[in-house]
Formats: structure tokens, sequence, C-alpha cells
């Protein structure tokens, strides 16, 4: 089974733009995010653009904020601290990566936690291991979503996840332990990785190394989620996995691109009506 990511984040989106009309009724207001990006960069600027259109499909207010590559760390601050101090902003979300003269930490810290839609800032990050309410990561949000519209069972399955990043990697597995699932990090240097992915049932991929997920991997029938997101030489997007190889062997699996992508953007919508229910139930 193909896990089409792109099929399910319409379908969500849809029912969120129902469900944004409904709040704008009832709070005279629509959920409102802000997006910053710094400098050109061409793949940031195109995911910049998914989000906006997302935002604008969703019904949701805000709009960019485009600040030239040379700016100071000084002015970006400043700029979130406006938009931390704004009442009619939900969500504020900075693109990365930074150039390197900004520390992405500082950056990430300084967004109020409680507008902070990627799920990045420190406190967020402390909740989800306290077992706490926060605002969860997106792309880890959507991977659970993803495997729940498949029918992935989780509990009680085992699950690798190759990749320890604090983005992906640890928050994913997190919340597939919260699911009561038995969860392996392993990452590229694991010992006999093969043989550990070939235990799982779920096997989720974020490494970053084009088609380094092969047949001898995967486990037949398990599901296999794969993040990556490479560029061949020639300019084809490709994922973590060998997608062709694999197909034949899993259960299911979500192709690079139309898998996680997608979902993780409307992860960032769902984050933004959480913190706009949030922000409005403390007004009450």
């Amino acid at each position: 089974m193909i896990i089409d990511g792109k099929q399910i984040s319409q379908s969500l989106k849809d029912a969120m733009k129902i469900e944004v009309d409904a709040l704008a009724e009832q709070y005279g207001r629509r959920p409102c995010l802000m997006v910053i990006i710094v400098g050109n960069n061409p793949a940031s600027r195109s995911y910049v653009r998914g989000k906006i259109k997302a935002t604008e499909y969703c019904g949701f207010d805000g709009h960019l904020v485009e600040l030239p590559e040379d700016v100071s760390e000084a002015t970006l601050l400043a700029e979130i601290d406006k938009l931390n101090n704004d009442p009619l902003v939900d969500g504020i979300l900075v693109q990365l990566p930074l150039p390197k003269h900004i520390s992405e930490d500082k950056v990430i810290a300084a967004i109020s936690a409680e507008k902070d839609v990627d799920g990045f800032h420190p406190e967020n990050v402390a909740r989800l291991w306290l077992n706490q309410h926060c605002i969860l990561p997106c792309t880890p949000k959507g991977i659970i979503e993803l495997l729940d519209q498949a029918g992935v069972e989780i509990a009680g399955k085992k699950a690798v996840v190759i990749g320890r990043s604090n983005i992906v990697g640890k928050p994913v597995a997190k919340l597939l332990l919260d699911r009561n699932a038995t969860v392996t990090i392993a990452h590229s240097r694991t010992k006999d990785l093969a043989a550990v992915c070939r235990e799982a049932d779920i096997l989720v991929a974020a490494v970053g190394r084009a088609k380094m997920v092969t047949a001898e991997y995967v486990k037949p029938g398990a599901a296999v989620i794969d993040v990556g997101i490479n560029r061949t030489e020639d300019g084809k997007l490709v994922g973590d996995v060998d997608y062709e190889a694999v197909l034949p062997v899993a259960g299911a699996i979500t192709p690079v691109p139309g898998g996680v992508g997608p979902m993780t953007i409307t992860m960032l919508m769902r984050n933004t009506i959480e913190c706009f229910l949030n922000r409005e139930n403390k007004k009450a």
C-alpha cells in the first residue's frame, strides 16, 4: 500500500477550512500565522510558498515577512518580539536554516512558546518529554497521523527510527513510545543497521542520505515512512529509501515527494488552530 500523504493532507485541509470558517464566526477573527524568511535560499523559498499557500487555502489570516540575507540578528529578534506582543498573531514560524551570522537557537528561544507552531521552543520540547500538554513538532506529528490514516497499528509493534535529530528522530520516537510501540533509535553508524531495521514493524528513515534504505533493511510487510529529502546529481528529488526496491517488500510505504512533506505543512496548519484555541480559551 502506498500511503498517499498528498491525498490525506488535502482531505485534512478541506476539513480545517470548514473548521476555520466556524471559528471566525464564533470568535470574530481567524487564526493568524506569520511566517518569517531571511534571504533567498531557493529551497527555503519553495517550502515557504507551500506554507503560505496552505495558510490561504485554510482561510487563515497572516502573511510572509521577508528580510534580507544580511539582516542583523538584533533586527530579526526585534521582529519576533513585535509579533510575540501582537494580540492578533497566534503562530510565528521562522524558516530554517538561517544565515550563519544568526543563532538559530536564539531565534527559536525568542519565539513565544504559546506561538511556537513548529514545536521547537525549549519549553515545548521539555513538555513533550514530560508528557505535558505542548505544541508537537509538525513532521513527527504528521508521521503519526499518516500511520493512523493508513490503518497501521502502532501499539505493541516494534519501531525503528533511523536518525536522532531533535526535529524528527527523537520526537517521533517519543510519540511512537507514547502509542505503546517498542522503539529503537538508530543512526547511519549503528552496527548491523540492516539487521536492526529488519526487526521493525514500523521503519522511519530520517537520516538524510539518498536511497540508503534498501530492500535488505525492510521486514516483509513493514510500514516504511521516508522522511528524507535529497536531490540526485541530475536534480531528481529522492528520499532516504530506495523506493522502487522497497515497494515490493513493504506492507505500506510513503513516496518522496508526496508522502511526509505535505503532512508536515498540514500539521503546521493544525498547530496554528491549536495555538489560536489555546489563546482564546485563556481569555475566557
